[in-house]
């Protein structure tokens, strides 16, 4: 089979006008960024329409390095069902800089279920991660400025909060010192990275509702302590219009097209290991005016993204999904089944056996959400009948709907069987009322323990010195109210990532607890998970070039 990149070159591309004119947008709203991409304006979002259409989650088991393919099988599904006659769009997160040159190579989708134009997508695109890098460092530069001219007067810092970003896996940035060089550099201090979509500001961008949200919420940002113990924030430097001013045109949804030239929108970009993993608000809202099914996905696996979709996005934004969709692979399920890594592409009808253990926490995890709940067996070329029926058999038993796809091969036809589960589903199956994990007026202890013990199956939760003061700090700020956001490992339920299958009887640590003012949600850091990844010994930069004007080495 071709590579995805060539895939992508040989799709005949539609320009973008035509393809909002025939999704419904009207043309002289789109903004274009070239031919073949387009921001659209949040004053075409109709609430009433949100309100009506039909929101699908895809989401999956807890994944390998490589993943198990969730977004390219968000792609099929949209193609799948306009193929049986509905009108689908799908609504995904832009790619990072960082996991394309480092593990991935891309996030576009792939074989014949993409999002294009896919290099665009996966480099710089519409420049909405080079806004969100500006606006955070730019609030840092104002930072390090009002701190070093009140220096020697009662207005100055006793604590900071803020770091740095970079759209970047550094893993030498996570710690440093700046300000060296003598008093006309500044003031030395420890410092450090997250990367961008680890940022705050890339929270806001992805939860804010509409302009005035985004400017009330960078006034929100938490920068530090006064002398006298009072919260600093970027109202308080009095910047928070210059901010929004950087952010004004990333907050537009992104419109692209898929490889069957339908439309697509791809806009922010919040890792779901170490932020919320969810793309944003307004352009879910801008598909479901747009589409009569509108197919979503949240990062890694159900345990991370799916939480935190219904947690925080559906929470703060009042969607609610009709179904969750989990993807499996035979590669995953051998994996936690006890299969070596350099083994789980080999039949193994035990390993696949022992791995549906993974598959069966997932599924209650989601069912206790209230959410009716579809999987499907994401098909490539090596996996064997016998295999897919061992699933087939266990959804079965569990009277769980299952379908196989081959969307990376087939494109939208290989999607059409999950396309027509999905509408019986939604059609014919009652939905129930979101279910949350914990209550607003929880105590933030109990939201973790919450999702901790009730999610994750830990037996305990223990809190860091540094943690409890955060937690103080929270509880002496009045912002108890806030969601939680756990960062921890995606490769497993508990804090270590070589604990495959479902771990018993762990248990959690919380290192510390950044407070997201703006973005009003909390986030607890959990085992060594880093918050600025590093590269792997091999990155995928080293297969990345360009030959006779093309691109090369995108997946």
């Amino acid at each position: 089979m071709k590579a995805d990149i060539e895939i992508a070159r040989e799709t005949g591309l539609e320009k973008i006008k035509d393809i909002a004119e025939r999704t419904g947008i009207p043309r002289a709203s789109v903004q274009n960024y070239g031919r073949y991409m387009a921001k659209i304006p949040l004053a075409l979002i109709d609430e009433e329409k949100v309100s009506k259409h039909n929101l699908i989650l895809v989401t999956a088991i807890t994944p390998t390095k490589t993943g198990v393919g969730k977004t390219t099988v968000s792609i099929g599904l949209a193609l799948g069902l306009n193929k049986t006659g509905k009108k689908a769009l799908v609504a995904l997160r832009e790619p990072s800089l960082g996991p394309c040159f480092g593990v991935k190579g891309g996030a576009a989708g792939g074989g014949y279920s993409q999002v294009l134009p896919m290099e665009n997508i996966n480099l710089h695109f519409t420049g909405d991660f080079h806004a969100v890098t500006s606006a955070h460092n730019m609030i840092t530069a104002l930072l390090d400025n009002y701190v070093y001219h009140t220096r020697h007067t009662c207005e100055g810092l006793k604590e900071i909060k803020w770091k740095r970003a970079l759209d970047v896996n550094d893993r030498s940035l996570r710690q440093i010192v700046a300000g060296l060089g003598g008093p006309a550099n500044g003031i030395p201090v420890e410092t450090g990275f997250d990367i961008t979509p680890a940022s705050e500001i890339m929270a806001i961008l992805c939860l804010a509702a509409d302009m005035d949200d985004l400017k009330r919420r960078i006034g929100d940002i938490l920068l530090g302590y006064t002398n006298d113990d009072q919260p600093f924030t970027v109202n308080s430097l009095g910047v928070t219009g210059a901010i929004t001013v950087l952010l004004k045109d990333a907050l537009l949804p992104n419109l692209v097209q898929t490889t069957e030239n339908t439309a697509a929108f791809v806009h922010g970009g919040p890792f779901a290991n170490i932020a919320h993993g969810c793309n944003s608000v307004v352009a879910t809202k801008m598909a479901l005016t747009f589409g009569e099914y509108v197919v979503t996905e949240a990062g890694f696996g159900a345990d991370l993204g799916a939480e935190k979709f219904f947690d925080i996005k559906c929470r703060k934004a009042g969607l609610q999904p009709k179904l969750t969709v989990i993807v499996v692979t035979a590669q995953s399920l051998k994996m936690h089944g006890g299969v070596p890594e350099n083994k789980i592409k080999e039949p193994d009808m035990e390993g696949i056996e022992k791995g549906l253990s993974n598959l069966g926490k997932h599924i209650d995890n989601m069912q206790a959400f209230g959410q009716q709940v579809i999987v499907t067996f994401n098909r490539f070329a090596a996996d064997i009948d016998e295999e897919i029926n061992k699933v087939a058999l266990y959804c079965r038993q569990r009277g769980v709907g299952f379908a196989a796809n081959t969307v990376f091969a087939d494109g939208g036809q290989g999607g059409v069987d999950l396309a027509r589960l999905v509408v019986d589903t939604v059609e014919n199956s009652p939905s129930a009322p979101l279910h949350y994990m914990y209550e607003d007026a929880d105590p933030v202890r109990d939201k973790i323990t919450k999702v901790a013990c009730g999610v994750y199956g830990a037996a305990s939760v223990v809190y860091t010195t540094l943690a409890e003061k955060k937690l103080r700090q929270i509880e002496e700020l009045g912002i108890t109210r806030y969601p939680i956001c756990i960062a921890k490992t995606q490769y497993s339920f508990s804090s270590d990532p070589k604990a495959y299958g479902v771990a018993k009887d762990f248990e959690l640590k919380v290192r510390d607890v950044v407070i997201n003012n703006g973005a009003e949600m909390i986030v607890v850091i959990m085992g060594e998970i880093m918050r600025m990844p590093g590269l792997p010994k091999e990155p995928q930069a080293k297969r990345i070039d360009i030959v006779n004007g093309f691109v090369e080495g995108l997946s």
